[in-house]
């Protein structure tokens, strides 16, 4: 079975921001397979198998502002 990539908005305007999300996401270690982060579309695709909720929560702790967009096809 494939793992999920997810979709997400996050308010990001600089490589600091990205690299604070990549440092948060990076915390869940194992869970998270792949982070792919689209900074001039403020964009951040996450390949896990955590729910889209856990990563929200993740993502959330940087202080951004965070929306999930959906499943990435």
């Amino acid at each position: 079975m494939s793992v999920p990539t997810y979709e997400f908005k996050v308010e990001m305007t600089c490589t600091g921001c990205s690299g604070a999300v990549e440092k948060v996401l990076g915390k869940l270690k194992e869970k998270v397979e792949k982070v792919d982060i689209d900074l001039d579309n403020k964009k951040v695709f996450v390949t896990s198998n955590l729910s889209s909720e856990e990563l929200l929560e993740t993502i959330k702790k940087t202080g951004k502002g965070v929306t999930y967009v959906g499943l990435k096809e």
